[in-house]
């Protein structure tokens, strides 16, 4: 079982609430943002990167950039949507809309009123570095993510999350 853990699947926790509503973290307190008595916990593919390339869209877990633990406060590891690409031109609209290389992003994971909330990073431009990549939480407002801290080197993405399975009222695969 811990060859399994270790070489293929690996299980986290949603410990806050940048990927609001698409994965939940527990509410602890007024104000957290979190909207579930329980955090989700989800399980991340842990080899599927030695086989092909991450794609845009996917929920991966990562270890947390040196610059996103000062920025943030946070350690360990990082579960956030990947948004761009080595070479990509990220921009973000005053209206918290994204562009990849001039072309408008579709989110549908991410709801208008948290677009609204999402006012820091408006009219910023980023490129992505050759090796490197780019997330955001959906939850944009409440997310401390590349925006802030960077992009993350492929050497630090662990995998895409596959599936949720807990609480048992969100099991689901991905």
């Amino acid at each position: 079982m811990f060859a399994l853990k270790a070489w293929v699947v690996n299980p986290y926790r949603i410990p806050s609430a940048s990927m609001e509503p698409t994965l939940h973290c527990a509410h602890t307190h007024a104000g957290d943002g979190c909207e579930a008595s329980h955090s989700d916990r989800v399980l991340a593919n842990r080899f599927i990167y030695r086989f092909r390339s991450p794609h845009r869209g996917e929920i991966v877990v990562f270890n947390t950039p040196k610059a996103a633990k000062e920025d943030c406060g946070e350690g360990g590891t990082f579960v956030k949507r990947l948004i761009g690409l080595p070479g990509d031109l990220i921009h973000e609209d005053p209206n918290g809309f994204i562009y990849i290389n001039h072309h408008k992003l579709n989110e549908p994971y991410v709801s208008a009123h948290r677009r609204k909330q999402d006012t820091e990073y408006a009219g910023e431009t980023w490129r992505v570095p050759r090796g490197q990549y780019f997330f955001m939480g959906d939850n944009r407002g409440q997310s401390c993510d590349s925006r802030r801290w960077g992009s993350v080197p492929r050497k630090d993405l662990i995998g895409p999350v596959f599936a949720t399975y807990w609480p048992p009222n969100r099991i689901s695969l991905r």
